[in-house]
């Protein structure tokens, strides 16, 4: 009887020394009306301070706040670098990652991604004088990236040799340098330089071969279900009532520098034909 007592004890303060379930993440955001959301910290369209007021802005601010109003809270966002994008979340320090998150299986380890809400390209950008007319003509090249992008990613995938940056900039002024024989980001980002290059610096063009083709979701914390289904209910509502669309339409679409038409549906990963990247 004593022996049994003693097990009863001991149990019972493990059982303390746990404490109680994690509560869920939902229910955390709710409570504290506000939602977390990681963004990039300088890469326009997506998010960027305003050269006026400084504060954070682009379509990935903007989705941000959708998300945020529909969920009854306000949007707190935290500027992260680009291979913070995973960790920041995994790690609690926000509850949503809203960065032009493409799904791959190794983020897809650490993290939860929500269904994906458009189906981005990596873009090779060369200089406008550049032989190369496929992808395969850059194999064995140096390539200039952002460091822990899927843009860095699809250079590997190309058996090219990738050179890293903190930041697009950096990667695309090492490809008008002739650091490395031309850079890789999404189409937007390399659209945008190939038509300032056509006024300012050494003038690029884009290799029509994609290097990759991902689709992009938000990333949250894993073993979230009832946050997990929330933000795909939120994404859906946004994207059926339109407001998916005009937020693009304000940052990418046909009457900006982008002039790019959103054509996607939010659709389970499931439903979508993509080659998953390591």
């Amino acid at each position: 009887m004593k022996c049994h007592h003693l097990i009863l004890a001991a149990t019972v303060a493990a059982a303390a020394l746990a404490g109680p379930a994690a509560a869920d993440q939902l229910d955390d955001i709710i409570a504290n009306k506000t939602l977390r959301c990681a963004t990039f910290a300088d890469v326009p369209p997506f998010a960027a301070p305003d050269t006026q007021t400084r504060e954070m802005v682009g379509f990935d601010v903007d989705l941000c706040g959708a998300i945020a109003r529909e969920l009854g809270v306000k949007a707190e966002v935290k500027p992260v670098s680009v291979e913070a994008r995973v960790p920041e979340v995994k790690l609690g320090r926000v509850d949503i990652t809203v960065a032009n998150l493409a799904y791959t299986k190794s983020r897809a380890e650490q993290i939860q991604f929500s269904d994906p809400y458009y189906l981005a390209k990596e873009m090779l950008i060369v200089p406008a004088d550049d032989p190369g007319k496929v992808k395969a003509d850059y194999v064995g090249q140096r390539i200039a990236s952002t460091k822990g992008s899927t843009s860095e990613m699809s250079i590997k995938l190309n058996k090219s040799e990738p050179l890293t940056f903190q930041d697009t900039a950096s990667a695309y002024l090492a490809a008008q340098q002739g650091k490395a024989r031309g850079m890789v980001a999404n189409t937007m980002t390399t659209t945008k330089l190939v038509n300032e290059s056509k006024t300012k610096g050494r003038e690029m063009r884009m290799i029509e071969e994609p290097m990759l083709f991902q689709p992009i979701g938000i990333g949250m914390q894993k073993d979230q279900p009832a946050l997990t289904a929330k933000i795909n209910e939120v994404l859906r509502k946004l994207d059926e009532s339109g407001e998916i669309n005009q937020i693009w339409d304000k940052w990418l679409g046909p009457n900006t520098e982008y002039k790019m038409t959103r054509t996607d549906k939010v659709a389970p990963l499931s439903e979508l034909k993509f080659t998953e990247i390591p």
